[in-house]
């Protein structure tokens, strides 16, 4: 697969509006995203256009409105920026990651299982 192109915070959700819901218009990303955000529509129509320019979302036209897509799945995007996380902020061990948020971490019984269950399947 072609290399994932970075992307900023801002058009991360975005992202996140279009993948949960495409094919969507712009006013339809704007209407999502006017609850929980102070974007004018101006905005999200920019965020969106370098969206389309990263080749992150493709459109097509149908009648005046253009329905927006996304053109990479929600799970490489979501695996993509794990990885620039982890060597970002960890320099790349996941070892030290696992560490810091499990001592920084009140897990519940729960939490533990569901992570000694997940650490199992791996063997």
């Amino acid at each position: 697969m072609k290399e994932f192109p970075k992307i900023s915070d801002a058009e991360w959700r975005v992202m996140q509006v279009i993948w949960a819901s495409s094919p969507i218009t712009a006013n339809e990303v704007i209407e999502q995203l006017e609850n929980n955000s102070d974007w004018k529509p101006k905005t999200v129509k920019t965020l969106i256009r370098r969206l389309v320019d990263k080749k992150v979302l493709g459109f097509q036209k149908e009648g005046k409105a253009y329905l927006y897509y996304p053109l990479v799945s929600e799970n490489e995007g979501i695996r993509v920026e794990s990885e620039n996380f982890l060597k970002k902020v960890f320099n790349g061990s996941l070892n030290l990651m696992l560490a810091n948020f499990i001592d920084e971490q009140r897990l519940s019984e729960e939490d533990i299982k569901e992570l000694k269950r997940i650490i199992n399947g791996r063997k």
